[in-house]
């Protein structure tokens, strides 16, 4: 008892300190915060750097690699086929000079042109058709003459019908020898019954042009001529049986028979060609028509 006496007594004098230590937080209290940065760990994360792809070599993002590093297989000399310009991989390509000429104004080698191929069964019918109107050819191998000009299944034709030769024989595709046989068949003989009867039967066609390599009017620059392709023949003349021969001129004026004959005869050609010219058309046919198959679009066809 006389201890807690004194231990009271003892209390009045007692004082807090001035200052005390200021409290600190918890490491718990740390580890429960957010997270944060901490500086230890950047330190860590700079000192062991991130691994780096290997630099590629200097060079401009958009060039492809050297062909060393990436080679191309290239086909052997030996496995290259060589083929003639203008058959198996086409005619050469136009140069920009070539280009630059409008068509009138190019030559034929500046055209690059090729053989028209023909079908099989389309010439073995075609020939067949000659056969049953009497018309006397033969075949021959297929002409290439070069720059387009050629035919790739020729016919040299003798007679145009029985009786009537074509002098000198002509170098055609198949297709202009049928239309000049039906022409003569449906209209230059009927026609030439009625108009020079005295004359006998026609006996010869002599013909100025078959096929030949040239442009057309033989000039030197624009359009090939469908001669050159076997397309086209020209009649100079009709001779006959008895009479005198009958020569294709200007008979625009002439009222004879002879005139009415080749007036007609030259009318009733388009009827079997595409295209007819006559001595009345130009300067470059008064002394024959020009008869040739051309194939227009929408079947046109030019008479005159």
């Amino acid at each position: 008892m006389a201890v807690i006496l004194a231990a009271l007594a003892l209390l009045p004098g007692a004082r807090l300190p001035r200052t005390g230590p200021v409290p600190q937080a918890k490491p718990e209290a740390a580890i429960e915060a957010p997270a944060a940065p901490q500086p230890e760990k950047k330190q860590e994360e700079e000192q062991v750097p991130k691994p780096q792809p290997e630099p590629a070599p200097a060079q401009n993002p958009e060039t492809p690699p050297a062909a060393s590093e990436v080679p191309t297989p290239q086909p052997k000399p030996s496995e290259t086929p060589a083929a003639p310009a203008g058959e198996k991989f086409g005619p050469p390509s136009p140069t920009p000079e070539d280009r630059a000429k409008p068509p009138t104004e190019q030559t034929l080698e500046e055209q690059h042109l090729t053989i028209e191929p023909e079908s099989d069964a389309d010439h073995a019918e075609c020939t067949r058709e000659l056969q049953s109107l009497g018309v006397v050819f033969r075949e021959t191998p297929r002409i290439d003459d070069g720059n387009g000009c050629g035919i790739d299944k020729p016919i040299i034709v003798s007679q145009a019908l029985p009786g009537i030769t074509l002098k000198p024989e002509a170098t055609l595709r198949c297709p202009t020898a049928l239309a000049l046989a039906r022409w003569m068949k449906g209209s230059v003989i009927p026609t030439a019954s009625v108009a020079l009867p005295e004359s006998g039967d026609i006996t010869t066609i002599n013909q100025a042009s078959a096929y030949i390599c040239r442009l057309r009017n033989g000039a030197d620059t624009g359009k090939i001529s469908e001669h050159a392709r076997g397309n086209a023949i020209d009649i100079a003349s009709f001779s006959f049986k008895k009479g005198e021969d009958v020569a294709v001129r200007s008979r625009r004026e002439d009222s004879t028979l002879t005139g009415a004959f080749q007036r007609t005869v030259s009318a009733a050609g388009c009827l079997y060609f595409n295209t007819v010219l006559d001595p009345e058309s130009d300067a470059a046919h008064e002394t024959h028509f020009h008869l040739d198959v051309i194939e227009r679009k929408g079947g046109f066809r030019y008479c005159h």
